[in-house]
């Protein structure tokens, strides 16, 4: 079930994408096709040439973000609406007032009645007056949802309501225009001022979308349905303003070769009317389950819900499906594409965690071998990245055998998407301890939201020092922990406060001096400050960041054994922090299925060379990382 239940997402995430493939395709041609109804010299394949340059450079400007003319954009579809709106309130009042007739479900009925079989085949065009107008509801994201029903209700309904009525009217008067349709509609002396609006409108729709596809391939990355790609946030005040460089490269070229070889709107409409019908039944299915297992409802109400909406888009979508000949195939190849990308990545990430999960090294072991884990301990923090929330992954094993020395503190580190859309600072971070005091060992836990900027922050290191020096004084405090160690205690941790200073043990002093903050125990010899002069040149912003120095305040409440971790902990952030990750190679193991062996050994693999890097997406500095080999057979 659960699998099932991972496929239906992914379904519908990959028809998003597909969508915002489609929809900048069928809207920027549609709109230029306006250009025949007046100019009548002018050639289909001069419409799709022209289509296409305002595609590339719709696509061209996105990593230049919108917020420079996104104050355009309400104005732009607010006017747009009034327009068709008062051509549509024109048409009726000139062609055909007894239109508002149409209103009536009795001619529902018997358009049905009449036409059978072929009024259902019917709904797959009809269908196209809906799609677009529900795109509005993406934005719940950014406005209250008593903002989107009023607009809806009372601007966006109105006007598109009136204009199909006056398009209806004027059809019915001029059976000879049924082919090129809307422009047709329009009264001459405002053709041009209204293709203008049409044209922007359509790149505001289309840009709407491609944001969207950002969003949701965002979404998914943070749950670990998607390959690493570089995520630019284009906005320092607006949030969510963001731009994938890999992503929107693969749209353009999609939608420019899908304009190109369909160079028809109805056969773009077929795909893309299949592509939003399927997207509105995945959305409802998805809807039924947060009524069952958010909002707690009685599972009657939401089997009721599910019947209602999803007949009515089951319908629509078995109507579609009859034009999968006729360009329909388009978004089922583009869905199957997508999700099987996710689908195989989203497989190989978990069956690495589940190998971790099964091959982690006992706590035993670990205490055999004493404080000095049988290796020499250095000065410095020794940060080591792991998926696991508990205990130590087999690869720490690896680091031991290979490495010939280990820092004198170690850090689990785990950075952690949870299901939620934001993490607050305050429950940020999780602190915790791996073994008796003298290991200097300790785990910490960083949870971001599904829609959190995880951004290159520089202060991330102090953060965690704070932490973790906020843990070992709460634990002092504890009477229950001052005891020996316990391994039936191993695991414990607790949420960290990050945004008080007040309960801080230590000190902090801001410490600007360049030259002085390179004199540290990790980097006397010349080669080394040679090395981290050329790197501060190299990227600037690092020699920009805020430096500050620890210290442990004279307290007599502070225990002797407390001040003493403190120090240790702060005389290895002085000394240097490095990040320790391990680069593995996942294959399947000989006597795995041929279709596993295809997925792990082919496609991940394949996906894990051409994606971005665990240390590019999590913004560690190259100067301070440590790759160690190996190999997980799965």
């Amino acid at each position: 079930m659960r699998t099932v239940l991972l496929l239906i997402v992914l379904c519908g995430a990959s028809m998003v994408i597909g969508d915002g493939i489609l929809t900048p395709a069928i809207s920027v041609l549609s709109s230029m096709s306006g250009l025949q109804v007046r100019a009548t010299g002018l050639e289909h394949r001069s419409v799709v040439l022209l289509s296409c340059i305002l595609l590339v450079g719709l696509f061209a400007l996105q990593h230049r973000g919108t917020q420079k003319v996104a104050f355009l954009f309400a104005p732009i579809v607010i006017i747009w609406l009034f327009s068709i709106g008062g051509i549509g309130l024109y048409n009726i009042l000139h062609w055909n007032p007894n239109i508002y007739q149409a209103l009536s479900p009795y001619y529902m009925v018997k358009f049905f009645r009449k036409t059978g079989k072929d009024g259902w085949i019917a709904l797959g065009g009809i269908l196209l007056s809906m799609t677009g107008s529900e795109a509005m509801f993406a934005d719940l994201g950014h406005f209250t949802s008593a903002s989107v029903r009023v607009a809806f209700v009372t601007v966006i309904y109105p006007c598109l309501i009136l204009q199909y009525m006056g398009h209806a009217a004027f059809l019915s008067k001029n059976t000879f225009h049924m082919t090129t349709g809307f422009y047709d509609t329009i009264p001459e002396p405002v053709f041009w001022p209204v293709f203008v609006v049409a044209t922007l409108a359509a790149v505001v729709g289309s840009q709407a979308v491609i944001s969207a596809t950002f969003s949701i391939v965002k979404q998914c990355h943070a749950l670990g349905c998607f390959p690493r790609v570089k995520v630019v946030h284009t906005s320092r005040w607006i949030y969510g303003q963001i731009y994938i460089p890999e992503i929107n490269w693969i749209l353009m070229v999609l939608c420019v070769a899908v304009t190109v070889a369909f160079r028809d709107t109805t056969l773009i409409g077929n795909a893309y009317g299949i592509a939003c019908m399927a997207v509105m039944l995945v959305t409802t299915f998805l809807m039924a389950l947060i009524v069952i297992f958010v909002w707690q409802r009685n599972i009657i109400f939401a089997l009721i819900f599910l019947a209602f909406f999803g007949s009515i888009e089951a319908v629509y979508l078995s109507s579609s499906l009859m034009k999968v000949p006729q360009g329909g195939w388009v978004p089922l190849v583009l869905a199957f594409i997508f999700m099987s990308v996710m689908y195989i990545w989203h497989y190989g990430l978990r069956r690495k965690y589940q190998f971790d999960l099964q091959n982690k090294v006992s706590m035993r072991s670990i205490l055999s071998l004493g404080p000095s884990l049988g290796i020499v301990r250095v000065p410095g923090i020794g940060l080591i990245y792991t998926e696991l929330v508990t205990g130590i992954p087999s690869i720490f094993s690896h680091f031991v055998t290979n490495l010939p020395a280990f820092h004198e503190v170690l850090v689990f580190l785990c950075v952690k998407s949870v299901p939620v859309p934001y993490v607050s600072p305050d429950e940020r971070y999780l602190v915790g301890r791996i073994g008796p005091k003298e290991y200097r060992m300790y785990r910490c836990i960083v949870r971001y939201g599904y829609k959190d900027v995880q951004r290159d922050d520089d202060n991330f290191e102090n953060m965690l020092v704070m932490s973790i020096a906020k843990f070992i004084l709460m634990e002092a405090e504890d009477a229950s922990s001052s005891a020996s160690y316990d391994i039936a205690n191993e695991g414990r941790m607790a949420v960290i406060t990050t945004t008080d200073d007040a309960g801080s043990p230590l000190a902090i002093r801001d410490f600007s001096g360049l030259a002085d903050s390179l004199t540290t125990r990790s980097s006397k010899s010349e080669s080394l400050r040679s090395l981290q002069s050329s790197y501060e040149q190299e990227y600037p912003s690092v020699s920009r960041r805020r430096r500050v120095r620890f210290e442990v305040p004279e307290d007599d409440d502070m225990g002797q054994q407390v001040k003493d971790e403190l120090m240790a902990l702060v005389e290895a952030k002085h000394a240097g922090v490095a990040y320790i990750m391990g680069h593995s190679y996942i294959k399947a193991r000989r006597s795995s299925s041929f279709l596993k062996k295809f997925a792990i050994d082919v496609g991940y693999s394949f996906l894990r060379k051409n994606c971005r890097g665990p240390s590019v997406t999590l913004h560690i500095p190259h100067i301070s990382l440590i790759e160690v080999g190996m190999i997980y057979y799965v």
